[in-house]
């Protein structure tokens, strides 16, 4: 992860742009739209992963990053279970939930992993990667 010099770089925040847009282009759909509550708390849910990601480094350093990561990574729940609340109410449908858990899937392992490698790197201070 040397020379991250911006969130825009990470692996982890382009995933969450594109789980975000998706999000946005399904909660666009006809009936989804009109539930104009849970189409605003799916789409904050998903922003709020992209947004703390960012928020979390521009931090001054990795304790802090952790922390906006681990409440990155809870929005991404909630955007899962969100997903199962959408299929329900047929706003989408199996394939387009699919992909939702497909991107949630993999943001979360790639958000665990890097918590795992800021607790593992020793650095206290501003962005000391491994």
């Amino acid at each position: 992860m040397t020379g991250i010099a911006s969130f825009e770089d990470l692996e982890i925040w382009k995933l969450a742009r594109e789980l975000c847009s998706y999000v946005r282009i399904l909660s666009r759909k006809d009936q989804f739209s009109k539930d104009f509550r849970f189409c605003s708390q799916i789409n904050s849910a998903a922003g709020s992963i992209m947004d703390n990601i960012a928020e979390g480094f521009e931090r001054d350093g990795n304790k802090e990053f952790i922390n906006f990561l681990y409440i990155a990574k809870g929005s991404n729940g909630e955007v899962r279970s969100q997903s199962f609340r959408a299929l329900d109410a047929g706003f989408i449908d199996s394939s387009e939930q699919h992909g939702i858990l497909k991107l949630t899937e993999a943001l979360k392992f790639k958000i665990q992993g890097l918590i795992h490698t800021l607790k593992n790197s020793g650095g206290k201070g501003y962005k000391k990667y491994p």
